[in-house]
């Protein structure tokens, strides 16, 4: 019967329709009955083909937007109808490569070798089907595994503005994970800094265990779009194995900004900062689809670009609010070269308190409560007004602020074990008293 199905669907006549419009990032169609979502096909005047995904559909017109250049597309090219959706490659050819929005590899290293190809679109696990977060993931990075624990399965987020050190900590962070995969979404950056990261930060080592999917600022905002999605689902489709796979992302803001460029063009009205309501829906529907399932996990790290270091924007507060954890990227610790510059007392990991045993949540709070006291007196302490005696915390973190600072900054090619990490953590703590 299926492949009965299969000889009628081929057999069937092809749809054609004709481009009525081309307007912004985006062109109108006329004459096909397609659905949203679905692929077209534009052949301009010299023959060369261009697709486009249906965005949008009303009163007969469709409006789509191009995986490619719209160079050369008039009013009047035929429009055809593409056979199925959007697949993508997976598997363990995929270790080592660098690809596109929709899968193609950009390295120059051939086709990718014994690929299978996945739809683009995946069921989000059901909320009572998803294991519990019970697992720490190890990153590498001191002051996240001890003080800003990521849970297997976990959703994080990174905040930070421009130039802060996002894209080096991701990389740390992909040479340090214990995760069986590492899935890295490059969207929207700059065509100078792809190579860059490739090569230094990431380096050889990292690259041989991870896949990077790669869309840069120049490319159309579906390009872009799509990127973000191929990502999360090679990243799925490795937790349907029964996987522990890492998807870091970055960024999530640059996801959300192609997201308004497409439905600013499809006609949707802008809302708060001239996003419209579709790209907040699509940040909840991409986020969601990261986690545990009933084997394997997804976990996930997206950096957010924060606009003019406001970390209440609307990007950065939906994120956080879908988010199982932020971590802050502080600008004044990065100009101090303290690195990564992670502002322990601004970051938060929901699933911490779940991942760790009481002893270690015990020696992370001790830490805390040290750097709380003394940033609540650092007027005071900057001044020069400060007394001795007044805070044994604050006593605690002037003493012992050498090497408070010596755990919380690493270098970039540092790698520390977990529990390496925690041993390092209880003995500074004892070296602080304790601090209760």
């Amino acid at each position: 019967m299926r492949g009965l199905a299969a000889a009628l669907d081929a057999a069937a006549p092809e749809r054609a329709g004709v481009v009525t419009a081309v307007l912004g990032l985006g062109l109108e169609v006329d004459g096909l009955a397609s659905a949203v979502g679905d692929l077209v096909a534009v052949t301009n005047d010299d023959g060369a083909v261009t697709e486009a995904e249906v965005v949008a559909s009303a009163r007969g017109v469709l409006t789509c937007m191009p995986l490619g250049r719209l160079a050369g597309i008039r009013a009047g090219n035929a429009v055809r109808a593409r056979r199925g959706g959007l697949r993508v490659p997976t598997g363990a050819g995929l270790f080592g490569r660098v690809v596109d929005g929709l899968g193609r590899p950009i390295d120059g290293r051939g086709p990718i070798a014994a690929a299978e190809r996945v739809p683009l679109d995946h069921d989000v696990p059901p909320a009572m089907n998803r294991a519990r977060i019970d697992t720490p993931l190890q990153t590498g990075v001191r002051a996240l595994d001890t003080l800003t624990t990521v849970g297997r399965g976990q959703r994080l987020g990174l905040f930070a503005g421009s130039g802060v050190g996002k894209s080096s900590l991701l990389s740390m962070v992909a040479r340090g994970t214990e995760a069986e995969v590492s899935v890295i979404a490059l969207v929207g950056e700059r065509g100078r800094e792809v190579r860059e990261f490739l090569d230094d930060d990431l380096g050889p080592e990292g690259l041989a265990r991870s896949i990077v999917v790669v869309s840069t600022s120049d490319e159309p905002a579906l390009m872009r779009l799509r990127a973000a999605f191929t990502a999360t689902r090679i990243a799925e489709s490795f937790r349907d194995r029964g996987a522990h796979a890492l998807l870091m992302m970055d960024s999530l803001t640059r996801v959300a900004m192609a997201q308004r460029e497409i439905g600013l063009s499809a006609g949707e009205p802008p809302a708060t900062r001239g996003y419209p309501p579709s790209t907040f829906a699509l940040l909840a529907r991409l986020l969601e689809r990261a986690g545990t399932a009933e084997a394997g996990s997804v976990t996930g790290i997206y950096t957010v670009l924060v606009d003019g270091d406001d970390h209440n924007e609307p990007v950065a507060d939906a994120a956080r609010s879908i988010l199982d954890g932020h971590v802050v990227l502080d600008r004044k610790l990065a100009v101090m070269g303290h690195y990564p510059p992670i502002d322990v007392l601004g970051s938060v990991s929901r699933v911490a308190s779940k991942v760790n045993p009481r002893e270690r949540t015990e020696w992370a709070a001790s830490l805390r409560r040290v750097l709380a006291a003394r940033k609540a007196a650092q007027d005071l302490i900057d001044v020069g007004a400060y007394q001795r005696g007044s805070n044994p915390l604050v006593d605690a973190a002037l003493d012992h602020r050498g090497e408070i600072d010596a755990f919380l900054s690493q270098r970039l090619d540092d790698q520390t074990p977990l529990d390496v990490a925690w041993a390092q953590l209880a003995r500074l703590t004892t070296i602080l008293g304790g601090a209760r």
